[in-house]
């Protein structure tokens, strides 16, 4: 088993969690934003840690853009509100 990718499946699940938590105190959506971006990342992390990453390799790409557009999304939103 892959450490690196081990452990940041674990810190994905930990910020998800973390939104999560944030929205519920805040009602601020930017923080869903960032947990459902983290949550692709983490799925992204899953997906290779079973062992599948090489027959899903585009699916992780798109899964992985899909997050980093969903950051770009909230940070726009923070920038220009």
């Amino acid at each position: 088993m892959d450490l690196i990718t081990t452990m940041n499946f674990a810190l994905c699940v930990v910020i998800v969690v973390l939104a999560v938590v944030a929205y519920s105190n805040k009602k601020n959506a930017i923080a869903l934003y960032i947990g459902a971006a983290f949550g692709l990342f983490g799925l992204s992390h899953f997906i290779t840690l079973v062992g599948f990453a090489q027959l899903l390799t585009s699916a992780l790409v798109i899964i992985r853009t899909l997050a980093y557009l969903i950051i770009v999304f909230a940070l726009l939103r923070l920038w220009k509100p």
